[in-house]
């Protein structure tokens, strides 16, 4: 087996133990990234062989930490293009910011480097984030290693892509509406929604009033998932936000898992999608957990009028600067634009009214979960699409009236700050991959890890059907 096929825990442990080095495992990444990026597009500003291969000798000369220390030690990684990395061109996919180079790391990649990550580039993404297709002005489109004809999802489409073929063993992403579940979901991989507050993103600028968006890891498999939340995760001075993950919990066996399906009819689905939720659900009742159908616990027009006025409304509060900017004339995606003018037309009554909506999803939710242990629910309402496309304008023949309609399902997770991990759930008759999202309470998210990790030793997707 290449080093590459390895999983991100299985790969620490022998850079620990010496039986592998740093050198020879950049070797062997850089060799893949050559051969298969050129028709993913998945990372982007990746860095000079020579460079990087200096940097792992240098990392290899000094010996493993001490067990615990540093936790990616060695390990190649590649970085969300949303997030500042010292020294690497960050560009948030914007022409804006096309030859930027930041003078010093966002606190999530300054943590990656401080437990032994090695930087080699960035992942792709949409522009600044907005809409689950990662092209963009700068970089292009990333293809979807299974199809290269159909998108990988966004907004950490790269990091999705970059995982399902074998370009790097481990990968980090930010979710607002759905970017760490609707990519994972179309390139087979895991990805994970932390609880709001576990990981604080970077102290800057407003940092309490727009709890929608969060960091989280990526990976193939639920012990790496683990493994990269434990060096993310954790309190930060400057922030209100932040703390400690500790991995726990125990496997399906007796847990109350509840299948939400198309919440009651609310969400049109492609074919093939609830089914092979329901396949999903079906391992875990294999697994002696208790699986039953769940009535939709809230009105799905009620969450989408919140989510739809809180997202514009924080994307207006964090964006709005670049549209205000003459020099910006013509540099800004028609997204970002929308996004910008729908928030700065909402009234402080019309802020409050939505986020009254969100609380009582809040206290429905939390009655929910005093009876199951998790719910299951599709991550995408539709299979990959085409790659040309900029998104799509129906979703299983019902028109799509914004440009972020065709993910709908992701939005309870997202509009209440759950913990909810994506599942590799198959594939369909044109061999593309689905996923569905394991969701819990508030908090749950070692007890989440536990279920995941055992319907991964049941199905390991990942490892079952490989890119070609």
């Amino acid at each position: 087996m290449a080093l590459t096929d390895l999983s991100a825990t299985a790969l620490a442990e022998r850079l620990n133990r010496r039986e592998v080095g740093p050198v020879d495992l950049m070797q062997e990444v850089l060799a893949r990234v050559g051969a298969a990026n050129p028709a993913i597009n998945a990372i982007v500003s990746l860095r000079g062989e020579d460079d990087l291969l200096a940097e792992a000798r240098a990392v290899e000369e000094a010996g493993p930490p001490e067990p615990g220390e540093a936790p990616l030690w060695g390990l190649p990684m590649a970085v969300k293009d949303l997030v500042a990395t010292r020294g690497i061109r960050t560009t948030w996919g914007s022409p804006v910011y096309a030859d930027h180079v930041p003078q010093a790391d966002d606190l999530i990649a300054a943590r990656m480097r401080a437990a032994g990550a090695i930087l080699i580039g960035k992942t792709n993404v949409p522009e600044f984030g907005l809409g689950s297709h990662s092209y963009n002005p700068v970089f292009g489109v990333t293809r979807n290693p299974y199809d290269t004809s159909r998108t990988a999802g966004g907004s950490s489409g790269g990091a999705a892509a970059a995982l399902a073929a074998r370009m790097v063993p481990l990968a980090d992403g930010s979710d607002m509406m759905g970017s760490l579940r609707n990519p994972a979901a179309w390139c087979n991989v895991y990805g994970m929604r932390p609880s709001h507050g576990l990981v604080p993103g970077d102290p800057v600028g407003e940092m309490i009033l727009h709890p929608l968006s969060t960091l989280g890891p990526m990976a193939r498999t639920p012990a790496d998932l683990a493994l990269l939340l434990g060096v993310i995760a954790g309190p930060d001075p400057m922030q209100p936000v932040g703390a400690g993950f500790v991995p726990g919990g125990e496997g399906p066996r007796g847990k109350r898992i509840g299948w939400l399906g198309d919440w009651g009819g609310a969400w049109p689905m492609e074919p093939g999608l609830l089914e092979r939720g329901e396949a999903a659900c079906a391992v875990f009742a294999d697994l002696g957990a208790v699986v039953e159908p769940v009535a939709p616990p809230f009105p799905a027009e009620k969450l989408w009028e919140s989510w739809v006025a809180l997202r514009s409304w924080a994307v207006a509060g964090k964006q709005g600067a670049l549209l205000d900017d003459p020099a910006n004339e013509g540099k800004l995606k028609p997204a970002l634009i929308w996004e910008i003018e729908q928030g700065r037309a909402l009234s402080a009554a019309d802020v409050q009214a939505a986020s009254a909506i969100r609380s009582e999803w809040f206290r429905a939710a939390a009655r929910m979960f005093a009876r199951y242990d998790a719910v299951i629910l599709p991550s995408t309402q539709m299979w990959p699409f085409p790659a040309e496309w900029d998104y799509p304008r129906d979703v299983a023949g019902v028109a799509a009236d914004t440009y972020h309609r065709w993910m709908e399902c992701v939005v309870p997770a997202s509009l209440i700050g759950l913990p909810v991990v994506n599942l590799p759930a198959g594939f369909g008759p044109e061999g593309l991959p689905a996923g569905v999202q394991l969701m819990g309470p508030r908090g749950a998210d070692a007890a989440l890890l536990a279920l995941a990790e055992g319907y991964h030793a049941a199905v390991d997707w990942p490892g079952a059907r490989v890119p070609e």
